[in-house]
């Protein structure tokens, strides 16, 4: 008996060629609208799909493979009970079966897409038969790729085509059409709203930007996927302009560096290296924001990602070319600064637009076996929800300061600790098991500029330690969550040393 293979592609790239050989291999081609079109015009024999089926497409073309004479030949195993049936009812097994779906991703891709349109482009027929053949991949082979067309030609030309084959063809089957569920869902999901923030099943969907060379070590592989539907100003979202391929580590760090400078609406530059903030300062514009940052640590900026709020100018450009940096991402460039910059030919720049609110997210943590999902820590300590816990009360200018440092400590890893002084970040602790152990390094870093300066601590402080030391180095406020057993004996440090401490209730720790 001739075999039969049915086609039907809204991917046509190769179709052509494929329907050539597979008539030469003497296959019945049987086929629907473009896909039959594309076949017959180019001189191949084809059977359109109403021919077998003895009836007509109906509902505009919305029902016209759902048929027991289209499915019965793609479900019947080849035994002798259902090869008995179909025979008795005139049907004829279909071995081999090409498809892939309606373009709904492309569609709702469009600007202004309606409703109306997207959900009319939810390919039914096409899953139906791509899973029915995936499910029959002992008698029955499916390509959804037309990527693997020459590779099952080949195959069938050699006689090699095996149950393996036709397995491992299935497989990718199922994952076309579980990945076209997830854009139906997603889509859907940002149409019509929830209010359940953790469901019960959780399914992430991201689309492959590129494969980078390594991951955060050259032994490791990685890619770059950007999360379906993302719009907001971003890394994923991000253009760029000119440099190297970015690195695994660059994308972590370009994150790090443009949430934090997200956090202000005065000129902000943010200079991260490993994800903390080396250095972080405001100015009256970008270029004084800029160089305040770097002279914070100007050591650890070398080799740093920058992150800056507003357009980089050719002043700043200009300072920024004085040293070596891994990337810079900002809202936009002066033709002027990319004219500089261009000077840097592995410098990366990227581009995000202009800043907008953060949105509420669900921020993803994988571990071993599991997966952990939270609310995006957007949360921001108002003046008037302050606390204000020792005798001395800080100063308007003081209390500015402190949420300055407490914006910046919530972005570093934990145990975390900063030393402000005029909105410029002179001292950061990052990472240590112990508090005091995070106070001492940005202690050391700040050096003699302590004098004055106030302190932030993304959670409480378990002893008085931290406090004595802050009272060493002339630190005149500070700014933690609170919430200790022993916060008692902290304010009365505090007080000893006439330093004004103030309690926000809100902890950050980032791990």
């Amino acid at each position: 008996m001739k075999k039969r293979a049915l086609v039907s592609v809204s991917d046509k790239r190769g179709v052509v060629e494929l329907a050539r050989q597979l008539a030469d291999l003497d296959f019945e081609i049987v086929s629907t609208g473009g896909t039959y079109k594309t076949i017959v015009d180019a001189g191949i024999p084809a059977t359109y799909v109403t021919e077998i089926t003895d009836f007509p497409e109906i509902l505009g073309g919305r029902v016209k493979t759902l048929h027991p004479f289209v499915h019965g030949g793609i479900l019947a195993m080849r035994t002798p009970e259902h090869l008995a049936q179909l025979d008795k009812l005139g049907i004829a097994p279909i071995d081999l079966v090409v498809v892939n779906l309606y373009p709904f991703r492309a569609t709702i891709a469009k600007p202004n897409v309606t409703l109306a349109e997207a959900i009319e482009n939810i390919d039914i027929g096409g899953p139906t038969m791509v899973r029915a053949a995936a499910k029959n991949y002992k008698y029955v082979t499916i390509v959804v790729n037309p990527e693997r067309y020459s590779e099952v030609v080949e195959k069938l030309k050699a006689g090699t085509l095996d149950e393996s084959t036709r397995l491992s063809l299935a497989l990718e089957a199922f994952n076309h059409t579980a990945e076209y569920d997830s854009y139906i869902s997603a889509y859907l999901k940002n149409v019509v709203g929830t209010k359940k923030l953790f469901p019960e099943t959780v399914v992430l969907l991201g689309e492959k930007v590129q494969n980078l060379r390594y991951g955060e070590n050259p032994h490791q592989k990685a890619a770059f996927y950007r999360a379906f539907g993302a719009k907001e100003p971003s890394v994923g979202t991000a253009a760029q302009l000119q440099g190297k391929e970015l690195s695994f580590n660059n994308i972590v760090d370009l994150n790090a560096a443009l949430e934090l400078v997200r956090e202000f609406s005065d000129p902000a530059a943010v200079i991260v290296k490993h994800t903390n903030p080396c250095g972080t300062a405001l100015g009256q514009n970008i270029y004084e924001a800029y160089t305040r940052a770097y002279d914070a640590d100007s050591k650890s900026a070398y080799g740093g990602i920058v992150a800056l709020n507003k357009e980089v100018d050719e002043k700043t450009a200009a300072k920024m070319a004085k040293t070596f940096l891994e990337a810079i991402i900002a809202p936009s460039f002066s033709s002027a600064a990319l004219e500089i910059l261009s000077t840097k030919a592995n410098l990366r720049l990227l581009t995000v637009g202009e800043f907008t609110k953060a949105e509420d997210a669900v921020d993803v943590k994988r571990v071993n076996g599991g997966i952990l999902l939270q609310t995006s820590d957007n949360a921001q300590v108002k003046r008037e929800e302050l606390q204000f816990v020792t005798e001395k009360r800080p100063t308007q200018a003081q209390i500015d300061e402190l949420l300055f440092a407490m914006n910046v400590v919530k972005h570093v890893k934990s145990n975390a600790i900063v030393v402000s002084k005029g909105r410029q970040i002179i001292g950061v602790g990052a990472g240590q098991m112990n508090r005091v152990g995070s106070a001492s390094i940005a202690f050391e870093q700040a050096g003699d500029a302590t004098e004055g300066a106030v302190l932030a601590s993304d959670a409480f402080f378990p002893f008085r330690d931290t406090i004595d030391e802050a009272s060493k180095r002339g630190i005149a406020a500070v700014i933690q969550p609170g919430g200790s057993v022993r916060d008692q004996e902290s304010i009365n440090a505090a007080n000893e040393a006439g330093i004004a401490m103030v309690f926000t209730g809100i902890r950050h720790f980032k791990h």
